[in-house]
């Protein structure tokens, strides 16, 4: 049996269980994180010693790192159509996981953890404006990508390991609680990705 571990309101831990879902694995969860059983527990750490969500455990093979979990998930289930193998259409894959990862999925955690989570620490308002900006531009980037291309999806006509991930920042862009210029790809976008029933389930207006 697959284990997870982590909370379900990790944007994270939600990347993993939404592609499980559109898998169709069968897996376990238990809570890890803020608000639930402390990841620096000597019990967490000997399954991850960065004390983060999400891990996974695989039968007697342990990892960590959502996009590194993603990856083999996909690979063990020989789906070519979410991590392709021929090189050039997997690295385009790649390269918009990576932009995530570097660049829009960086550009709005300052304003989400200030507007969304509420959290104290995060209450400069030139560092929440300066944030919102940065993930407008980014979003702007994605938009007219998505314009361009003709999608659906951001690698083509199949969902891909890409989409996991920017589906997963398109939501909380898509429920800031900010001024947004209009982008109407993304728009788009995030309606069909809210149509699957495995995105809808993890990535919705109650659940940011």
């Amino acid at each position: 049996m697959l284990t997870i571990y982590g909370r379900a309101n990790s944007i994270n831990v939600r990347k993993v269980l939404w592609l499980c879902d559109e898998l169709g694995l069968a897996y376990g969860r238990e809570d890890w994180g803020q608000g639930f059983r402390d990841p620096n527990d000597p019990e967490y750490l000997a399954l991850n010693p960065n004390g983060l969500v999400p891990t996974i455990r695989d039968g007697d093979f342990t990892m960590w790192e959502s996009d590194a979990i993603v990856r083999y998930l996909a690979q063990r289930e020989g789906r070519d159509d979410l991590y392709p193998a021929e090189p050039r259409k997997r690295a385009i894959v790649e390269q918009w996981m990576n932009w995530y990862g570097t660049s829009f999925g960086q550009s709005f955690r300052y304003a989400f953890h200030a507007l969304i989570r509420r959290n104290p620490a995060f209450a400069d308002q030139g560092r929440i404006d300066s944030s919102l900006r940065a993930c407008a531009g980014r979003v702007a980037i994605l938009d007219a990508h998505l314009a361009a291309a003709g999608g659906p999806y951001v690698a083509g006509a199949d969902l891909t390991l890409a989409d996991i991930l920017m589906g997963a920042g398109v939501n909380r862009w898509m429920h800031m609680p900010a001024d947004k210029p209009p982008c109407p790809a993304v728009a788009a976008y995030y309606e069909r990705l809210s149509a699957r029933p495995a995105y809808a389930r993890w990535f919705n207006a109650d659940n940011p």
